[in-house]
């Protein structure tokens, strides 16, 4: 495959100043790096390209070679007999900040520590389906790392006992300039003497034994909002472990809630689902029923006469709350079951029989099947 023109590689023409020259290749520099495009070969490849035609247009007497020869120029690649390999390129007149790395410049600002946050924990809770219909307020008891009250979390017997790292200068990182291809990088690293603290103890706590932190049981009370799902997870901010750094904020909490499940009622989202078995003479001549409701308020339930086994009913806004929509409720869908009773009496068989006879309208199965369908269509 061809080399591409080293002016087309950046984007320029031939005329390009050396200030536009730096600025197309920051530009590209920026967009193709390996640390912004992690696992790409293709700007992977178009990153190193950049770098070469940076290498020969920003070396006066180079782009003078290059002018007039293009790659064909006489004694062969610049780069050698093993290509471009990379060239020095000054950092700090390309992109300015003393000593800082190449990621830094690109990416913006100093890489600095953050203060950690202490680790997340998970607790589950279980409550009865009522309650996850009303909402309710519960109580738990946790074992978690707390911070020492008697260091407030520094880990030492006193402040004085507090010392700054003399490695590391109370930074608690480490740099070191690393070469990458034709740019010098600063790499920042945690200090191993002071475990990246910026800090020693010269006399640890007795209590804690220098750790910072003790573990500690701790009741925790919240709320349980009306019409949560089964397998929420309620966060409650910094009730998690506290940070190793002193600094640090707690982490959080979270306390996955799952309900019970009800007797007859499914739940999907606010709706309720469930089938009734009912008689026959019920199906066919229509009734009113009522059964117990989680609202505490009889649910009615009208079936029409010349129902079907497998229809629905659907009465509206007796569902549960809906936790996305406050003061709103789904609906309750009820599915007709046909209810056989197990065993029948000579009295009751004869009363079918008898139904049977009149009810019977001579049709086919055939016919009966193309007319259900037919039904069912419109």
């Amino acid at each position: 495959m061809a080399k591409r023109d080293y002016y087309d590689v950046l984007g320029l023409d031939k005329g390009a100043s050396e200030d536009e020259i730096k600025k197309a290749f920051r530009s590209l520099a920026r967009k193709y790096h390996p640390d912004k495009n992690p696992d790409d070969e293709q700007s992977e490849a178009m990153f190193k390209e950049v770098q070469e035609a940076y290498a020969i247009l920003s070396n006066p007497d180079e782009r003078r070679k290059y002018d007039s020869f293009g790659h064909n120029r006489p004694g062969g690649s610049p780069f050698g007999p093993g290509g471009f390999q990379g060239v020095d390129i000054n950092i700090d007149d390309l992109f300015g900040g003393g000593f800082d790395s190449i990621f830094s410049t690109l990416f913006g600002g100093r890489q600095t520590r953050r203060n950690q946050r202490g680790s997340d924990l998970l607790y589950r809770h279980q409550i009865s389906f009522q309650d996850a219909f009303t909402g309710t307020e519960a109580e738990i008891e946790i074992e978690v790392m707390s911070s020492c009250e008697d260091c407030s979390g520094t880990g030492a017997s006193s402040p004085a006992d507090v010392r700054e790292c003399s490695t590391c200068e109370g930074h608690g990182r480490l740099r070191r300039m690393q070469r990458v291809g034709p740019f010098t990088q600063q790499v920042v690293s945690d200090c191993p003497a002071c475990n990246g603290e910026g800090k020693t103890i010269t006399n640890p706590c007795e209590k804690c034994h220098g750790e910072g932190r003790l573990n500690k049981n701790r009741k925790v009370r919240f709320t349980v909002p009306a019409g949560i799902d089964s397998g929420t997870r309620l966060r409650m901010s910094g009730y998690g472990e506290a940070s190793r750094d002193s600094r640090g904020a707690a982490g959080h909490l979270y306390i996955e809630v799952k309900h019970d499940e009800h007797p007859w009622f499914e739940r999907d989202g606010a709706d309720l689902l469930m089938a009734l078995p009912v008689n026959y003479s019920d199906i066919v001549l229509g009734c009113e029923l009522e059964i117990d409701h989680v609202d505490d308020k009889p649910l009615k339930i009208k079936i029409p006469s010349g129902s079907m086994p497998g229809e629905t009913i659907t009465v509206k806004g007796r569902g549960f709350p809906n936790s996305r929509r406050r003061g709103q409720r789904g609906d309750v869908t009820i599915v007709l079951r046909l209810k056989s009773p197990p065993r029948l009496s000579r009295a009751t068989k004869k009363a079918l029989e008898d139904l049977r006879s009149h009810i019977d309208d001579g049709a086919t199965p055939e016919k009966s099947a193309r007319d259900e369908a037919e039904r069912r269509r419109k």
